[in-house]
């Protein structure tokens, strides 16, 4: 039947071949190059040329890009019409009426070995099915004529089929990838020890996900060697409408799993809240506040608003820190100053002056969460069970196949032993031989060896 150029184009196992190395290096790309970060990072770290074609190229989001995407959907379609195109030849190769082999071809079979019996042809078939029946090959039988009879039996033929089950293995998984990768999304965030959240962040753009439930983080501890981190653990509580549903304690390589959603234990970091107090001297009245660098507050009843610009957090062996503090109070230019906690600064306003004071802090730890939504991911666990087994299939098991033929000549039977395996030649060439022997050795057989 005559095929159309579309047909033999998708068809082609040079198309197959290039796709596949294609998506191969490009993958190797992919894990090289980190995915999803800013755009401001990969233009600093490979420069504008280099940066600019990985942003151009959607390299920083590779497998979500519609080209790759494109690659894996051109690989499948591919992957169907071969498997198309060949499953009606690997059908007749294990339907086929083996007991209609013409005797002439088993004489050229590699493994092959000719006998004589002074058995009759009747009884000679009779028996040689008794005794391939204990060396495990049930045989079928057909008279060809009157003098000829032909056996035939075979092992696993459906082994032929491993190779489609490798590829609808490979299909699926890439359906699941597919699926995680237009369904699910890779997010972080970071919870304080006893806060919760009901949102998390998208990699690489930092869009915010609703949950559509808390994560609350009850304890956060770090073990240590001496001085390196050995392992934390986070005790998170799922809550629903304020309800809890669910506690876990996580460490690395044991996450949390629910609705669709995992989360990993992945960092941590310390947070400090400081205390800054404001205090006016002439009317003597002062006010105390906890806040975090990054943060603006105001006095009620004033028009005093100040924040923490940045911070040097409390070092280890004193316990000394500073802040860069901005403050404003309509009542003269808005500043920025340094404040350790030492001593204090005083700000001079036309009515009176204010004294900024840094009495302390309080740190608390933050566990780091990373997300993950991928609702391939059981596609992608099928897909890889399936594999395995396809490939056991394929490459461990064969298609062994064993002919007799016997015809009468004269006062004597002639037995005609041949056989054929699809791969695994020195494997089958041994089970040829082995049942050879036993052939040889049975005693109502009487067989005797003859050049083939």
């Amino acid at each position: 039947m005559k095929k159309n150029a579309v047909w033999r184009f998708f068809a082609s196992v040079k198309l197959a071949l290039f796709t596949f190395f294609v998506l191969a290096a490009t993958s190797i790309i992919g894990t090289v190059i980190p995915q999803n970060s800013s755009s401001a990072e990969y233009l600093r770290y490979y420069g504008q040329s280099a940066g600019k074609l990985i942003l151009l190229l959607d390299i920083n989001d590779m497998y979500n890009s519609w080209w790759f995407v494109s690659l894996l959907i051109l690989f499948s379609v591919n992957l169907i019409v071969c498997s198309i195109e060949r499953l009606p030849n690997v059908w007749r190769m294990v339907v086929m009426d083996n007991l209609a082999t013409d005797p002439a071809r088993l004489r050229k079979m590699g493994a092959r070995k000719l006998f004589v019996t002074p058995l009759t042809r009747e009884a000679a078939v009779e028996r040689l099915q008794v005794v391939l029946g204990k060396a495990g090959w049930r045989p079928r039988q057909r008279d060809l004529d009157g003098n000829n009879s032909l056996l035939f039996s075979q092992k696993s033929p459906w082994v032929r089929f491993g190779v489609y089950l490798v590829h609808l293995s490979v299909l699926i998984i890439f359906t699941g990838a597919i699926i995680g990768s237009f369904m699910g999304y890779k997010a972080s965030v970071y919870i304080p020890e006893g806060g919760a959240v009901d949102y998390v962040y998208e990699t690489g753009t930092g869009e915010p996900i609703p949950l559509g439930f808390t994560v609350r983080c009850d304890k956060f501890d770090i073990e240590y060697y001496d001085v390196r981190p050995k392992e934390y653990r986070s005790d998170l509580t799922i809550l629903e409408n304020g309800r809890e549903v669910l506690k876990k304690r996580i460490i690395v390589n044991d996450p949390l799993d629910y609705k669709g959603l995992t989360f990993y234990q992945s960092s941590y970091d310390l947070q400090y809240d400081y205390i800054v107090s404001i205090k006016d001297q002439t009317t003597g009245q002062e006010k105390t506040f906890q806040l975090p660098p990054r943060r603006q507050v105001g006095w009620p009843g004033t028009d005093i608003q100040f924040g923490i610009v940045s911070d040097h957090p409390p070092n280890n062996k004193w316990g000394s820190f500073s802040l860069k503090i901005w403050y404003s109070d309509n009542k003269g230019p808005a500043r920025t100053f340094v404040v350790d906690n030492s001593a204090p600064v005083r700000i001079e306003r036309p009515d009176t002056s204010m004294l900024i004071t840094a009495k302390g802090y309080e740190r608390y730890s933050r566990t780091g969460l990373q997300v993950a939504k991928d609702p391939g991911v059981w596609y992608v666990y099928t897909g890889c069970t399936l594999m395995l087994l396809g490939l056991l299939v394929t490459f461990f098991l064969a298609h062994r196949r064993i002919w007799v033929h016997v015809s009468r000549h004269g006062e004597k039977t002639e037995v005609l032993v041949a056989g054929h395996s699809n791969k695994n030649k020195v494997g089958f060439e041994n089970a040829f031989d082995s049942l050879v022997d036993q052939l040889q050795d049975d005693e109502q057989l009487q067989l005797s060896g003859k050049t083939s």
